[in-house]
Formats: C-alpha cells, structure tokens, sequence
C-alpha cells in the first residue's frame, strides 16, 4: 500500500499536482490541513480515498480537526498539530495519540519535515509543507508511507524536486 501524506498547502496546489503526476497511483492521500478551501479540489485530485483534516487556517469547513484512522496494524491519529504545541516538540501530540491508542501521530503545522520512530510506544510524522517550506533550503516536501507484504510501515521524506 502506497500512502501520500501531504500538509499545509495554503491554497496553492501546483507543487501537489506536480507530486501527484510522479508519485501515482497513491491507495490513500492524506492531507494534515490548512488547505484553505481546496478541500474539494484536492480530492478530484486524485482516484483515491482522501483523509483530511482541519488546520488553523481552515475556516468555515465540517472537515474535523483530529480523526483516526485504521491502516493495516496501525492506529493512526491525523491532525493538523497547533492544538498540541508542536512548534516546541513533540511530547504533548504523542502523549494525546497513545491515550486515544494511536501507535502513529502525523500532523503538519510547523512547515518542517520529520520522520520520528524513537519510541516504540508512537512514531510522529510530519511532511513539512507542500506550498510553505520552512526547513532548510526551503524545498517543498512529502512523504511516501509504504506498507510493505508483511504489513510493516517505511516512510520516507521527498521534497518536490526529486519527487520520487
């Protein structure tokens, strides 16, 4: 199974679309919010299902701000990451994934990719930005969740200019 995971696009697609046409086909897009009202835009996107929820800059929309969802083994909570202080670490949005039961958190908010497996109790994913990069060199970013025969979860950060 082939996952996209993507956040923080901002109303602004075209790196998206550029990562669609490499990467498909996906099983599954997640996108962790602040996508501004392309909601359903992003989901024509692609022939897939889409999970999605709301950022802080998502106004006006039903689409919830936290949601859990079931892949293979895995018990994912999906949010956008503001509610958890994810600017200042990761400790308080893994704390609130294991108590739900997640055994992964992803979220978006801080615009910096970051793959953390170092507890085996709850990874912690984030894509960083696909509009609004902030990490170093500023390239937009994404990540592939691979779901390999076995059932065991590889991910690996991207960045749009060797989209793989």
């Amino acid at each position: 199974m082939k996952v996209l995971i993507v956040s923080d696009s901002h109303n602004k697609c075209y790196y998206l679309e550029r990562v669609l046409e490499k990467v498909q086909p996906v099983d599954l897009l997640i996108h962790l919010g602040d996508f501004e009202g392309d909601e359903r835009y992003i989901k024509g996107m692609v022939n897939c299902p889409v999970a999605m929820v709301s950022g802080n800059n998502d106004y006006f929309t039903e689409i919830p701000r936290d949601d859990f969802i079931q892949l293979g083994k895995y018990y994912i909570m999906i949010t956008h990451g503001h509610k958890y202080g994810v600017n200042y670490g990761v400790d308080q949005i893994k704390e609130v994934a294991v108590l739900n039961g997640a055994n992964i958190v992803m979220f978006g908010h801080t615009h910096r990719p970051m793959i953390d497996l170092s507890d085996d109790n709850i990874w912690a994913i984030n894509p960083g930005s696909i509009s609004q990069p902030r990490q170093d060199g500023r390239i937009p970013s994404f990540i592939i969740m691979d779901i390999d025969p076995r059932g065991e979860a590889h991910f690996t950060i991207n960045y749009v200019d060797n989209a793989y």
